[in-house]
C-alpha cells in the first residue's frame, strides 16, 4: 500500500510521515470492523499472529489479539510463565521455534530495549514492538495521533504537553518522534530527576514546573511514574509528585477551550490524575484505548502485505 513498505514496525524515530498517514488512513477505514460495527474481515485469513509478551499488558495485548482476529487471523498467545525462556531459552530461539511452526507475525512486549530489532534480523516473521524497555512503543504513538487528528482535524502546529517521567516512558519517546514528524510541538514536564534537559537535542521543550504550560496546551498526556525502572530515591515520594505534577479539577480548569487530557494506560488515580478529571469531560483516555484496535488492525494489514510482496 502506498506510504508503506516494511514488513516490521520496530519504532516511530526515522518513520516517515508517508508511513505514519498510511497507518493512520488505514484505521480510519477499519475502524466500523475494530469497533465491531460490521462484520470480521478475511483479510488475514489463513495466517497466524503470535503475541509474545515478557512484560504485563492489558490494553495493548487485547487491543491486538481483537485486531487480528477482526482481520481474520489466527492469534496464539505465548504464556511467558510457562515457557522455555524460564529455562534459559534466549528469545531468538524461542521465537525461531514459534514462527517455525507457521506463524507469520509477532507482536513483541519485552524488558529490554532493542529486542524488536534483534528479533526482525533474526527470525522470519512480521515483527511488531509493543513496547521494549524504556526504549519505544510506536503503536501507541500512534493510536494517539489517531485520536489527536480525530478530535483536532490536523496534528500539525498543535502544542502538546507531556508530564511525567519521560527519562524511562517509552510512550513518550514514540510520542515525541511521531508528533515531531506530523509538526506538532511537544513539551516535557515534570520534576528534574525525571525529565532531564538533554530531550531538548530531541526537538522537545523541557519544562519544570507545571502550571505554566497548562494555557498553551492543546492536549496533556500524563504518563505514569516506571517505579519498575528506577532504583530507590531517584524519584520524588510519590505524595509529593502528585502535588507538584498530579492533574487536579484545579489544573485543569486552566487549561484553554477544547483541550483534552490523555493517558495511555494504566491511570494511577490519584497520583497523576485525579479521578474526576480521568472521568471528566476533557478526558479521552477511553477513546484511546478504543482507537488501538483500528491502529493495530492498519499496522497488521500493512507489515503483512509488505511481507507478502517481499
Amino acid at each position: 500500500m502506498s506510504g508503506w513498505s516494511s514488513p516490521h514496525l520496530l519504532g516511530m524515530r526515522g518513520l516517515a510521515r508517508e508511513a505514519i498517514e498510511a497507518v493512520l488512513e488505514l484505521a480510519a477505514r477499519r475502524r466500523p470492523h475494530a469497533e465491531a460495527q460490521a462484520p470480521p474481515l478475511g483479510l488475514l485469513a489463513g495466517r497466524t499472529v503470535a503475541n509474545l509478551f515478557f512484560e504485563p499488558s492489558t490494553r495493548t495485548r487485547t487491543s491486538f489479539t481483537l485486531a487480528a482476529r477482526r482481520l481474520g487471523a489466527e492469534v496464539i498467545d505465548y504464556a511467558v510463565a510457562a515457557g522455555s525462556t524460564v529455562k534459559g531459552e534466549s528469545t531468538v530461539d524461542t521465537a525461531r521455534n514459534i514462527v517455525a511452526m507457521g506463524v507469520d507475525a509477532l507482536v513483541v512486549r519485552s524488558a529490554h530495549a532493542g529486542t524488536p530489532v534483534l528479533l526482525a534480523r533474526h527470525v522470519d516473521a512480521a515483527i511488531l514492538n509493543a513496547g521494549d524497555g524504556a526504549h519505544e512503543h510506536p503503536t501507541q504513538a500512534l493510536l494517539d495521533l489517531f485520536t489527536l487528528r480525530e478530535i483536532f482535524g490536523e496534528v500539525r502546529g498543535l502544542q502538546v504537553l507531556i508530564v511525567g517521567d519521560i527519562g524511562a516512558s517509552r510512550v513518550a519517546r514514540s510520542n515525541l518522534w511521531a508528533l515531531r514528524t506530523m509538526g506538532a510541538e511537544v513539551t516535557l514536564c515534570g520534576p528534574p530527576t525525571l525529565v532531564p534537559r538533554a530531550f531538548e537535542a530531541l526537538g522537545a521543550r523541557v519544562a519544570h514546573r507545571l502550571e505554566p504550560e497548562l494555557e498553551r496546551a492543546d492536549a496533556v498526556m500524563l504518563l505514569r511514574i516506571q517505579h519498575e525502572r528506577h532504583r530507590a530515591g531517584a524519584i520524588p515520594s510519590v505524595r509529593e509528585y502528585a502535588r507538584l505534577f498530579g492533574m487536579t479539577a484545579e489544573r485543569a480548569a486552566r487549561l484553554r477551550p477544547g483541550a483534552i487530557i490523555m493517558h495511555p494506560g494504566p491511570i494511577h488515580r490519584g497520583v497523576e490524575l485525579m479521578p474526576e478529571v480521568a472521568d471528566g469531560e476533557r478526558s479521552v483516555v477511553l477513546r484511546q484505548a478504543r482507537n488501538g484496535v483500528a491502529i493495530r488492525m492498519a499496522v497488521l494489514e500493512l507489515c503483512l502485505e509488505a511481507r507478502r510482496r517481499g
